[in-house]
């Protein structure tokens, strides 16, 4: 049978059959289709002469028949942005009522009683759920990294007959059945550019291509038989492969270009996927999770309605921070919300105070507002920029002129940044956690041998960035005219200028040859050898200072890969280089 005639006989045995009329009504399919597939079931057996279900069909209703549910909770829901700083995106409420608390009560209308919840990203705000629904929850430690489909697979015990869904659709009427005949996966008839999947005439699920709109991928899907079977298979699969760490779970039900599954659609009037801050308003403008305290600001700020802030969009995510971009009254402007943990490493008030040094001078982005408390900073959007190539040497020329410009003006403020005190300060942060690498404590200590010769060799202290990063160099056409500024001045304090050289480096992965590169541009050539050693040596504890930052963010559970591993290596590696050259100049002497 195809997927129409199944529907005919769901509807039957839901609604009954009185008449073909009201099938049609129920089933939404023309009355030819309707007596058509009557023909077909009353000829298979499903169905006697009086629209009656025969026990063949009772028995494969049973079969087929929904028995559990699982809903994908665990990711951070960034594009939800600034509400996904405040709340997980399933207790997002909609006229009211959460939206996992609504997908629960109509699962357990529809008499489904199994349901497991896997949860990551503020996992505790949904413990309630077990008391109040009797639901179970599968805790997906490696939410930061990885996507849905490692959720899934954490949950692959469950998907026989089982309804799958993310935990941020609102659907007018309850979507789930007492009785499903056949697997499928839900979109609806609006069309989108941000689909990769479209329904074609054979009510397959096709992929997309190149700029093809799409139907509009609600998530909600539901798994029997065979089509369970292989879902699992491939989860399994597809989950030990890192390639598919960043891969949704709908490609596990894929078969080329398409969908292994028919699809299931319903009218764009009738569900809603909520992804964004401006769909809640548009569904919900009464919700209270629009009212959050960085829109406030924003209005506050800008002295707007609430309704003039639009097209939200997350920027990619920082390694401290998590910004949006937004638009307000035909102007842009980049909202930076602090990220994990952040409070632990910033002094807000402090970064105020850099940006209060520096203010009118063209350095830096333009501030609109700041908030030494909490750290929620605004900012014009510089329109026409990019940021630093660190392997174009042209950019990588004119940012260390920038930043010996920026040195040569030899502001001051009233903190430090001690780098060896900052060590400690991280490391302290592991609670008494041991670090990740087996030869910490060795590669420490060599590290803070470097230490004198450091002090021996530094100069005059002024106003450093700290975290001069090719990223936090951006280019500006303003006009046909090239400005360089240099942004996000959160580390920014007292320091040795020579500083800023190392920072710069290390972030940008370089090898020995690009560092002795930079170091010429920012020097012009004419770089002492004890200079260049000294920069060696705040690589090396640089690179440690990093590592450890990286280890406190691992320890609250945001990971940075191959960054971290870099940076660890620098410690080592570039010990080894300044002893060797300090050790090199003592012989001589």
């Amino acid at each position: 049978m195809n997927t129409r005639t199944y529907d005919i006989l769901n509807a039957i045995a839901a609604e009954g059959g009185e008449n073909q009329r009201m099938l049609a009504e129920k089933s939404g399919y023309s009355l030819g289709t309707v007596n058509r597939s009557i023909k077909v079931l009353t000829d298979e057996g499903y169905i006697d002469d009086k629209l009656s279900l025969t026990p063949k069909t009772i028995d494969l209703l049973k079969e087929r028949a929904p028995q559990r549910a699982v809903i994908l909770a665990a990711g951070y829901g960034m594009r939800m942005v600034p509400i996904n700083t405040e709340i997980p995106k399933g207790l997002i409420e909609v006229k009211g009522e959460p939206l996992i608390e609504r997908l629960i009560k109509q699962l357990q209308q529809a008499g489904i009683n199994e349901i497991y919840v896997v949860v990551g990203f503020m996992k505790e705000r949904y413990e309630y759920l077990i008391d109040e629904f009797g639901v179970q929850l599968i805790v997906n430690e490696e939410y930061a990294h990885k996507n849905n489909l490692y959720s899934l697979k954490l949950a692959e015990k469950h998907l026989q007959n089982a309804y799958v869904m993310p935990c941020d659709f609102y659907c007018n009427f309850n979507p789930f059945n007492r009785y499903e005949l056949y697997s499928w996966y839900m979109v609806s008839d609006a069309l989108t550019k941000d689909s990769t999947v479209r329904v074609n005439r054979k009510m397959e699920l096709v992929r997309t291509s190149g700029d093809d709109t799409g139907n509009a991928m609600i998530g909600l899907s539901y798994f029997t038989g065979e089509d369970a079977a292989a879902l699992r298979e491939k989860i399994l699969d597809y989950s030990t492969k890192p390639r598919c760490d960043s891969w949704f779970w709908e490609e596990c039900i894929f078969n080329g270009n398409k969908m292994t599954v028919p699809a299931r659609i319903l009218k764009g009037s009738d569900v809603f996927e909520i992804n964004t801050y401006e769909q809640l308003r548009e569904i919900d403008s009464n919700s209270n999770h629009l009212r959050t305290d960085a829109i406030n600001t924003a209005v506050a700020a800008l002295g707007c309605e609430e309704n003039e802030i639009r097209n939200i969009s997350i920027l990619k995510k920082g390694m401290t921070n998590r910004s949006f971009l937004f638009t307000c009254r035909d102007k842009r402007y980049i909202m930076r919300i602090p990220g994990e943990g952040t409070s632990m490493l910033i002094n807000r008030g402090e970064e105020a105070s850099v940006y209060e040094s520096i203010a009118g001078k063209g350095i830096c982005d333009d501030i609109i507002y700041i908030n030494p408390e909490n750290g929620y900073k605004i900012t014009a959007f510089l329109e026409n920029s990019r940021c630093c190539d660190p392997l174009n040497m042209e950019d990588v020329k004119k940012c260390m002129d920038k930043l010996r410009s920026f040195h040569g003006e030899k502001f001051k403020v009233s903190h430090e940044f001690d780098l060896f005190k900052k060590l400690e300060f991280y490391e302290s942060l592991w609670a008494g956690s041991p670090s990740a690498y087996r030869d910490y404590e060795k590669t420490k200590k060599n590290v803070l041998s470097l230490r004198p010769y450091i002090e021996a060799n530094i100069g005059e202290k002024i106003l450093c960035h700290i975290d001069s990063v090719p990223d936090n160099f951006l280019f500006v056409n303003n006009k046909g005219t090239e400005e360089l500024r240099l942004i996000d001045w959160e580390y920014a304090a007292m320091q040795d200028p020579h500083l800023d050289i190392a920072m710069f480096c290390i972030y940008a992965l370089y090898d020995r040859e690009q560092i002795d590169k930079v170091i010429d541009l920012y020097f012009e050539g004419a770089c002492p050898q004890n200079i260049r050693i000294k920069i060696y040596c705040y690589i090396a504890v640089s690179g440690l200072l990093w590592s450890n930052w990286c280890e406190y963010k691992r320890n609250i559970g945001v990971e940075f890969g191959e960054y971290s591993l870099r940076q660890y290596r620098y410690a080592k590696d570039y010990y080894k280089i300044a002893a060797a050259l300090i050790k090199q100049g003592e012989v001589k002497q």
